[in-house]
């Protein structure tokens, strides 16, 4: 039998996934209690509710997060989500700036690139959203150039943003290649040889969503 390795954060009531953005808001719509008066005895459901910004948990950003033009969630090829060949890059912990050289000779050609930084072990804390690992511009480039067709990291954001641009956006969302950020337990997964899985829900004017990421060993 296959063996799936989960790579996603669980998503609960009150969550800061990124500072500044709201935390979801999870409750009953149709408390079981309360549906014990529409039906006969015995016979209850759950009905729950969510209000929540899109950048929340671990999501995946389409070219339409960055570009007015690009492709929304709900215009994204299943093929480009799901059951992509993918290989693995471990970074030491001591770097920040991840430069190309963490590429070199790695086939990327047509897969998905996961990053482990295991920076997620600080997931949930204040730790979390201050000196981070992220990718350069050179290396979106080097990415981009290899053949990448999306790029996942289990850190607080692919890019710096110390400063007010958003190098590695704009890069692998122009060249439609998907990101995944907020991944987690990637040390639980081989460098190569397996599939990925990060497959949004189909919404129209959408270009970010949580997924349920995932690897599927053979």
């Amino acid at each position: 039998m296959k063996k799936l390795i989960d790579l996603s954060h669980t998503i609960e009531d009150g969550l800061v996934t990124y500072k500044g953005l709201p935390a979801p808001i999870i409750c009953d719509f149709l408390s079981r209690e309360a549906s014990k008066d529409m039906y006969q005895e015995g016979t209850s459901f759950h009905i729950g509710k969510i209000e929540m910004c899109s950048n929340t948990g671990t999501y995946l950003d389409s070219p339409f997060h960055r570009f007015e033009d690009g492709d929304d969630l709900a215009e994204l090829a299943i093929e480009s989500v799901a059951s992509l060949d993918a290989v693995k890059v471990v970074i030491p912990a001591t770097v920040t700036a991840i430069g190309p050289e963490y590429f070199q000779n790695i086939n990327m050609l047509g897969k998905a690139v996961l990053i482990q930084t295991n920076w997620s072990m600080h997931w949930n804390t204040e730790k979390y959203y201050e000196g981070y690992p992220y990718l350069t511009e050179d290396t979106a480039q080097y990415l981009r150039n290899s053949g990448a067709i999306l790029v996942g990291i289990d850190s607080y954001n692919i890019d710096d943003i110390s400063g007010n641009t958003r190098p590695v956006h704009t890069i692998l969302l122009g060249s439609d290649i998907l990101i995944v950020e907020h991944m987690c337990n990637l040390a639980a997964v081989p460098e190569k040889g397996f599939k990925f899985y990060a497959v949004p829900i189909k919404v129209k004017g959408f270009g970010t969503f949580p997924v349920r990421a995932f690897a599927e060993l053979d």
